[in-house]
């Protein structure tokens, strides 16, 4: 029997959803900003320059703006990403790692589905749900004890997780997550 794999591309679109970089444009920008050369950036990539050039091209279309600095000449001379350019590789790489944890982590998928062992979970009662800045606390009593989970604020918003909430704490290796029935 043929076994299945999740697997799932990202591209950060603009607000008219046109796409402004993918794998292969976040890897080149990458690449610009170790060599701070675009010539080297090519090299190390294994593309032409021409074609480098015509992708930096495409990102500047769509955000209106230059993504890369050319300074010729004397000690600082290279190619060198803009504060813009930064921050939309910042924000690939963010979203690329929030994918890379939920959708290429097995235990991502035991809790879609369900399959998870007793052992893993245990039932509780909402105690206390505490936000700060992009993390919530939420202290949850579990007989005979009380135990604190610190997830994202979205999580908890998301789960919409209430004082005296009946929920499943789901002990994942060094982490606990929490699912609402």
């Amino acid at each position: 029997m043929t076994r299945t794999l999740a697997r799932a591309k990202l591209w950060l679109v603009s607000d008219k959803d046109e796409p402004i970089i993918g794998e292969g444009k976040a890897a080149l920008l990458k690449a610009i900003n170790d060599e701070g050369s675009l010539n080297k950036a090519c090299k190390k990539m294994g593309i032409s320059y021409k074609h480098a050039w015509l992708l930096l091209k495409e990102i500047e279309e769509i955000i209106g703006e230059p993504i890369i600095i050319k300074k010729r000449g004397g000690m600082d001379q290279g190619t060198f990403l803009t504060q813009k350019s930064i921050s939309l590789l910042e924000e690939y790489n963010n979203y690329q790692n929030i994918l890379t944890e939920t959708i290429y982590d097995k235990t991502f998928w035991e809790v879609i589905g369900m399959k998870i062992s007793a052992r893993n979970q245990m039932k509780g009662k909402v105690l206390e749900v505490e936000k700060e800045g992009l993390i919530a606390k939420v202290k949850i009593a579990i007989e005979p004890t009380i135990i604190t989970a610190v997830i994202t604020k979205e999580a908890a918003d998301s789960l919409d997780l209430k004082k005296d909430d009946t929920v499943a704490a789901i002990v994942k290796a060094t982490e606990v997550m929490i699912g609402k029935e």
